[in-house]
Order: structure tokens, then C-alpha cells, then sequence
């Protein structure tokens, strides 16, 4: 520890930390402690499965991921917090699915890039500690580096892991961002939540590429939110119909949580939709040039896939609509000057829009 301080005045203190990080925009603020084996245990037979694909990054810390104090050194407790992003006012999300002339993408997207937030409020919290306490050993995450943040905020009683993977909370749901702040102070721990999922299968049930293979566990290979934003090369053929509209993420599992109906939009300015991407129209987005979409996604999270993997996957959703003549004439104007990336979903396009022009009205 970089401090002595006694149980009382840490025990104040982590009732400060909870209403400071409420000040930031925290819904929820709670402590940790960094024992991880039985999450490290589940980590390592996921990985023993590949069921990461090509999410290299997952293996590659070995166990640091699970041993706080190993991936930073003199780490005893982890403050984790919860931000609420479910956009207010942005077109309803089973509404844009259902017409396959708009684009879908996930929620958690249509802001800001949560990143930078988090971070920023996170070491804001930090520096407020530092001014209560003196200096002390931090460092702050928000899905940056080698952290198991559900493990951590399910130990520190924010909610439970569900079924599909993702963290829940009765009152809140699942719609939340989680960032961390690991720290050198053996602050008194908060206890963990019951779990209450129950017999309820609708996420496995309903999950369109049936990636959610067995209760809490997905095998990233078959969802459709590693397939448009994590896989670099083509999408996997059997999976492009399932895709349907959806150009950045899928909902699925969350949009029919029952513990969703809880969920309140959030308060924080910079999540809520921006540039009409709640219900783009994908004929529009498809005519992005790479400048344009530079421009229009900057300090968006979903700059990070680039230009040809956002045409990959707007291709493969304009394959996957209604035949139409404008369709096939914009995948045509493209089919050229594509890299050899795009032009493979756009033949795949034009052959769907094909088939469906051959069908019986």
C-alpha cells in the first residue's frame, strides 16, 4: 500500500468514492477484490475451445487478465463503475430490424466513443481520491487492456453475469458501459449479487447465428457482432443471411432480456445517437467514401472497423434486402474499384438481389 489508513477512514472513504463517482455520471460505483480463479478457470477453457476466433488479443496476457496484481503490480482492490448509454429518443431498435432498407447498428455505438468517457471520468475519480487521501497507486481501464471488467463488476455487487455473457442488474438491465480503477488501497469490498436469470432461455433462443451455444457461454466465431466489427477478412458465407440489416453489433440477446424493461435511457450527453445512425438508410451509407465516413464517425467507436470493413458489412445487409433495382445499380457502381475485401460481399449482394428477382411475385 502507498498509504496507511485505518479500516475506519477507508471505510469513509468508500462512501465518498460512491458519491463522487454518482457526481461523474457512475450510476453505480462498487469494490472488488482480486481474486479471480474461478472466472480465470471459465477464461481458460473458453480459450482451450477457441471459441475467440481471432480475437488474438484475448490469449495473448496469458494470465495477467485474471491477476490484477500481475498485470499491475501492487493492485489490491478494484473500483469498478457502471455508466448507463441506452440512447434517449433514438428510433426504436426491433422497428429499424424489421425494414431491411435501414441499417442496424448496436446502441452502445450511436454516441460518443465510451471509451474516451469512461476514461476521462474514471481518472477523474482518481484524482479526486488523491485530493481527499494524498497520492496513491492507480491505474485506469475501460476495455483497454487485458481486464475481465464483468468478472470484476459482478464481485463487486453490480449485477450478475447473465446467460448471454453480458452483465445484469435488475433495476438497470444491461445496457451499461463498465470502467475500472485499479488501485494499491485495501478498501473494504461490497458483496456480490444473486444471480436471476432462472429457467429463462429467451437470449439463447433468439440469438439469430446461435452463438450463445450453451447458458453463459458464446462462441464469439458465430456472433454477428464479431463478424462486423472484431473479423478483418470476409464474413463467414453461413452466417451473411442471418446478418440481416445489422452493419455495426447486434442487440439481440439484450433487446430481449425480460430485465431490459427496466433499462433507462441514459443521462449522458455524449450517448446519445448522433448523424441519424439509429435508422441510417443503407443506400445512403453505402455512398460514403472513405473521407466521408472519416468525417461523419469521428470520435465514434465505429471508425475503428475503417472504411472496407464498413462496406463489407453494409454489403452483405444489402444483399440480405428485398430485391430492388437501385440496389443492384449501387453495388454495381462499386464492384470496380473495390479491394478484394469488399468486391467478395458485393458479388455475394448481387447474387442475392439475383435470386430474389427471380422469384415469384
Amino acid at each position: 500500500m502507498s498509504l496507511e489508513l485505518t479500516a475506519f477512514e477507508l471505510t469513509k472513504l468508500v462512501v465518498s468514492i460512491k458519491r463522487w463517482g454518482r457526481a461523474l455520471g457512475f450510476q453505480r460505483v462498487g469494490i472488488a477484490d482480486i481474486d479471480l480463479k474461478q472466472p480465470e478457470s471459465r477464461l481458460l477453457d473458453w480459450l482451450a475451445v477457441e471459441f475467440h476466433g481471432e480475437m488474438a488479443y484475448m490469449a495473448r496476457h496469458g494470465v495477467k487478465r485474471s491477476r490484477p496484481a500481475e498485470l499491475i503490480p501492487g493492485t489490491a482492490r478494484v473500483i469498478t463503475a457502471r455508466m448507463d448509454y441506452l440512447p434517449p429518443a433514438s428510433a426504436e431498435p426491433w422497428s429499424v430490424l424489421r425494414r431491411p432498407a435501414l441499417g442496424y447498428v448496436s446502441r452502445y455505438a450511436l454516441g460518443r466513443d465510451y471509451h474516451k468517457v469512461l476514461r476521462q471520468r474514471l481518472r477523474q475519480l482518481a484524482e479526486r481520491i488523491a485530493a481527499a487521501i494524498g497520492p496513491f497507486g492507480y491505474r485506469v481501464f475501460t476495455d483497454s487492456a487485458p481486464v475481465l471488467e464483468k468478472a470484476l463488476a459482478e464481485k463487486a455487487g453490480l449485477g450478475w453475469i447473465g446467460k448471454h455473457s453480458n452483465l445484469l442488474d435488475r433495476r438497470a438491465g444491461s445496457w451499461f458501459f463498465l470502467g475500472e480503477v485499479y488501485v494499491d488501497l485495501l478498501l473494504p469490498v461490497d458483496q456480490p449479487l444473486t444471480a436471476h436469470c432462472g429457467s429463462c432461455t429467451a437470449c439463447l433462443d433468439l440469438c439469430p447465428t446461435r452463438a450463445i451455444v450453451a447458458p453463459y457461454q458464446v462462441d464469439a466465431r458465430r456472433c454477428i457482432s464479431y463478424h462486423t466489427i472484431e473479423l478483418h477478412g470476409p464474413i463467414p458465407p453461413e452466417f451473411r443471411r442471418a446478418i440481416g440489416n445489422r452493419i455495426y453489433g447486434c442487440d439481440d440477446c439484450q433487446l430481449v432480456c425480460p430485465w431490459n424493461r427496466f433499462a433507462q435511457p441514459s443521462m449522458e450527453p455524449d450517448f446519445h445517437a448522433r448523424l441519424g445512425l439509429d435508422a441510417p438508410d443503407l443506400l445512403e451509407l453505402w455512398a460514403w467514401d472513405e473521407a466521408e465516413f472519416l468525417r461523419r464517425t469521428e470520435g465514434s467507436a465505429i471508425r475503428r472497423i475503417g472504411h472496407q470493413r464498413w462496406l463489407r458489412n453494409i454489403a452483405v445487409a444489402l444483399g440480405n434486402a428485398p430485391y430492388s433495382a437501385l440496389i443492384v445499380a449501387a453495388l454495381q457502381a462499386r464492384l470496380a474499384d473495390s479491394s478484394d475485401l469488399v468486391r467478395e460481399h458485393i458479388l455475394w449482394a448481387l447474387e442475392q438481389q439475383s435470386r430474389r428477382a427471380r422469384e415469384p411475385r
